[in-house]
């Protein structure tokens, strides 16, 4: 990427128009807001119905109301005409009165952020596991310190990344990640309290269209030996292979991370 691409990568734009440093200033501090992150290629994005979804419901629970799937088009192409073709994308939505307040008045706010394109880590990943539970896991909320710093922990500890285990000692998420695991005939989605991510949701229906089996049950640290394999997946990538999760190691699956990559390879992508 030349130095002129690398600077367009980095945009962030409010409302359909670039952002000013006043227009940031009062997002220093925000906590009260929601978002949804996306890997552009060539102007297009996969499961975009899924992201405006995401977005559509978050702002209802958070807000009570919400922008217009068309709304929110019309401002992610505003910044992608300012862009690369390729890019990785954040929208958030906020309220404009901020937090602490009892309650918001007026349309939310769509403030949109790109950056250099990226693919995530190739792995295999050693992950520590963390008893913790997110509040609202069903919304992609900002302002969570405990996901980079459990991260941090995990590092120094010598893993790559962590693991959540809820209080039922159930597996559910990654730091920024979903979970997946392979049986020897399924794949094998945690049952537990958590974020479905839009990767999980654009696998799961290409999964279908394969005739793939798909299980939903509680995972934990005890099941993964009978387990035939283990990735993690978000918005850079439908799979990175885990070795480790705690102490118990995961055996490879090589054909399983390749089935998840072909089953995402088969998402239209779709311009806004």
């Amino acid at each position: 990427m030349s130095a002129e691409s690398k600077s367009k990568s980095h945009i962030a734009h409010l409302d359909g128009r670039p952002a000013s440093a006043a227009d940031l200033a009062p997002l220093a501090f925000a906590g009260y807001a929601h978002f949804t992150a996306m890997q552009v290629r060539s102007g297009r994005i996969r499961g975009l119905d899924l992201h405006l979804s995401r977005l559509r419901a978050a702002s209802m629970a958070l807000f009570g109301t919400a922008l217009s799937d068309e709304a929110v088009r019309d401002r992610l192409r505003a910044a992608l005409r300012a862009s690369p073709a390729d890019l990785s994308l954040t929208a958030t939505v906020y309220s404009p009165e901020g937090e602490f307040t009892a309650r918001g008045i007026g349309a939310p706010r769509l403030l949109i952020r790109t950056g250099p394109p990226s693919s995530g880590p190739t792995g295999p990943l050693a992950l520590d596991t963390v008893e913790h539970e997110r509040v609202l896991p069903g919304i992609k909320h900002v302002g969570e310190i405990a996901k980079t710093y459990y991260l941090r922990q995990a590092v120094e500890q010598g893993f790559d990344d962590a693991a959540f285990v809820d209080r039922q000692g159930r597996l559910s998420e990654g730091t920024i990640w979903n979970l997946a695991f392979w049986d020897g005939e399924a794949v094998v989605w945690p049952e537990a309290r958590m974020l479905t991510g839009t990767t999980m949701g654009i696998l799961r229906r290409q999964l279908d269209r394969l005739g793939i089996a798909q299980r939903t049950r509680e995972v934990r640290l005890a099941d993964l030996p009978s387990l035939g394999g283990a990735v993690v997946m978000n918005s850079w990538t439908p799979g990175v292979p885990v070795r480790r999760i705690g102490e118990v190691p995961i055996a490879a699956a090589p054909e399983f991370v390749a089935l998840l990559h072909r089953a995402y390879e088969m998402e239209y992508a779709v311009a806004p």
